[in-house]
């Protein structure tokens, strides 16, 4: 498998999970406080969204580009 072929995989699967679940959240750290023995720490949710057209702009170009390079 060459790396065109790879690449296009990997674009087909990133928009289509991109249009499937349309974003991601993930958990970030952002304070430590240490006051002797008491250690706060505050956990912050950040949502990543994940927009309609890039999505299947990632999953347009994944097929065109596998497309493309088989005919050749």
């Amino acid at each position: 498998m060459n790396g065109i072929k790879l690449l296009a995989i990997i674009l087909i699967v990133a928009g289509a999970l991109g249009l499937a679940y349309g974003g991601f959240t993930y958990t970030k750290k952002t304070e430590q406080v240490k006051l002797g023995p008491i250690e706060l720490t505050v956990k912050d949710k950040e949502t990543v969204n994940i927009p309609v057209w890039l999505g299947a702009g990632a999953l347009i170009g994944g097929v065109l580009l596998l497309v493309v390079r088989t005919r050749k």
